[in-house]
């Protein structure tokens, strides 16, 4: 039965009804549903039950027979059964679909209370959030009293209280099954990929907060009956911290999985930060290049380290990226311009300092690339480089291998837009075979202070990580530095020796065809 009222300007909101096993109580969920909400939306109903073994289908059909509701009415029966999680996808997918606006999650055992829909979509049509949860845990202890067994209690504080500390939030609830989700906002998150398992509930709140969406909680009443549950506590509970480990590690640039990969899209140098408050290639940078030098910065992501040494250094500073320069920062110079297509046209022995952090591995030929750098240092140059990059041979990558790991990621060693990888010896030998020596070669630390914050714990990780550098840089160095200088190229030592023999026949001779010998020769080399 199909609400009369007009459907012009009212959302449509899909209540959807996941059922396994459920004939004795379907019938009741369905009729608890509040009418009223025809009043503000245009309201249907899903009833998807997944492959029960009793009459849940059939129970469900005769509802939809007699009319018993004020709304529409779909009972839709999986031939094989897909799980908790998986049964919400194919719910999800009819919302879309069907071009809903909001759709509620609704268990068909009636744990619980549709009466209070109309509280949890509020907050979706009043543009306060993107989800609302109803929790039982908002109201203190009351889902005590409303038969929650104690076990299960504590585990859910547990569990939460974890969860809210690996992810940064608040919540007061995690494990709830009653939800309202915006149908825009689910379009933007790649639930297909989660699990079929009880734990979709976790991932999906994964991927909300990575996404940038709002969650509210609205509280809620507890009700246990006799329902059946046939969730597996420990194996749950294992697969909830798995989860959210993972995607904490993603965060930090230690794993990738595609389910989390959702945060909204950003521009080619959003994600790179300053990092001047610890000892990264940015401080090791600002230390090196003496005051008032001519730098090039060659890939300057948005060009905060030139800011930097303008104002620190009093540097005369050229910036070269593919991207903009980054809101409000000023440079002396700055060439539009992508690195894989080779060097813009500039004087590059004119620089003191030529300056590439983090560049190296995102190039697509660096051999290419340092070679013509070289070249276009001329015969000779007094031009120092200044370059970093990641080290693969890191130990927290060696440990992932040794657990047959190697994800890339969205930051971190082993960043999805990184195109060649090095060790301490594979960087060097790119540049001594380029014609470079390597002045100082110097292991960075892992970023600890942006991961954990800048407090005591992390500082204390800096300074172990720097004792083991001293061990061993090529297995604790996070990153890896160098200061680098042309060498003569083999033109400039020709020439040379050209000179020297003009110069030696020329001082055989004496007198003043010495002079001239030896100053046609000099001449020879310019």
């Amino acid at each position: 039965m199909t609400s009369n009222l007009p459907t012009v300007g009212r959302p449509r909101l899909l209540i959807l009804v996941v059922a396994y096993n459920a004939e004795k109580k379907i019938t009741r969920v369905l009729e608890r549903v509040p009418p009223q909400l025809a009043d503000d939306y245009h309201v249907e109903v899903l009833v998807l039950d997944d492959s029960s073994r009793d009459q849940t289908f059939e129970a469900s059909r005769e509802v939809q027979r007699v009319g018993a509701l004020p709304f529409c009415l779909h009972v839709l029966f999986n031939p094989v059964n897909q799980g908790y999680g998986g049964n919400q996808k194919i719910g999800y997918q009819f919302a879309i679909e069907k071009d809903f606006d909001f759709m509620t999650l609704l268990h068909g055992d009636g744990q619980y209370a549709p009466e209070y829909l109309p509280d949890l979509v509020r907050p979706l049509r009043e543009g306060q959030a993107e989800a609302v949860f109803g929790s039982r845990m908002l109201e203190r202890r009351a889902a005590l009293r409303g038969g929650m067994p104690y076990y299960k209690f504590v585990g859910n504080r547990i569990l939460s209280w974890l969860q809210n500390r690996m992810l940064g939030t608040s919540l007061s609830e995690f494990h709830s099954g009653y939800r309202v989700y915006s149908v825009a906002a689910l379009k933007t998150v790649p639930f297909a990929l989660n699990t079929n398992d009880f734990h979709f509930d976790t991932e999906i709140i994964i991927q909300l907060l990575v996404a940038g969406l709002r969650i509210r909680e609205v509280p809620i009443p507890t009700y246990y009956g006799d329902e059946i549950c046939h969730v597996n506590g420990l194996k749950y509970g294992r697969n909830v911290i798995k989860a959210v480990f993972l995607a904490r590690c993603q965060r930090i640039g230690l794993f990738y999985d595609r389910r989390f990969d959702c945060a909204p899209a950003l521009t080619d140098n959003a994600h790179y930060q300053l990092k001047v408050d610890y000892v990264s290639p940015h401080t090791v940078t600002l230390e090196t290049v003496s005051a008032g030098s001519r730098v090039l910065d060659l890939g300057c992501a948005g060009g905060y380290v030139g800011a930097q040494l303008r104002q620190r250094n009093c540097c005369h500073v050229t910036g070269v990226d593919r991207s903009p320069l980054g809101k409000g920062v000023e440079l002396d110079t700055f060439i539009l311009h992508d690195l894989n297509q080779g060097l813009p046209s500039l004087a590059c022995e004119r620089y003191d300092y030529i300056v590439m952090l983090d560049v190296i591995e995102h190039l697509a030929a660096p051999e290419v690339f340092v070679d013509r750098l070289r070249e276009a240092l001329k015969l000779t140059s007094n031009t120092k480089l200044l370059v970093s990059t990641a080290n693969i041979g890191f130990f927290v990558n060696r440990l992932m291998l040794l657990i047959g790991k190697f994800n890339y990621g969205k930051r971190g060693i082993l960043d999805l837009t990184h195109c060649r990888l090095f060790t301490f010896q594979s960087f060097r030998r790119l540049f001594e075979q380029a014609g470079f020596r390597v002045l100082e070669a110097r292991g960075i630390p892992g970023p600890f202070p942006l991961v954990l914050g800048n407090g005591r714990l992390s500082q204390a990780i800096v300074a172990i990580n720097n004792w083991l550098i001293r061990l061993a840089r090529g297995l604790f160095a996070y990153q890896i530095f160098f200061v680098v200088e042309p060498l003569p190229s083999l033109d400039y030592l020709l020439r040379q020796a050209e000179v020297q023999a003009t110069f030696r026949i020329g001082a055989g001779a004496g007198g003043e065809s010495s002079a001239a010998a030896a100053h046609n020769a000099v001449a020879m080399t310019k």
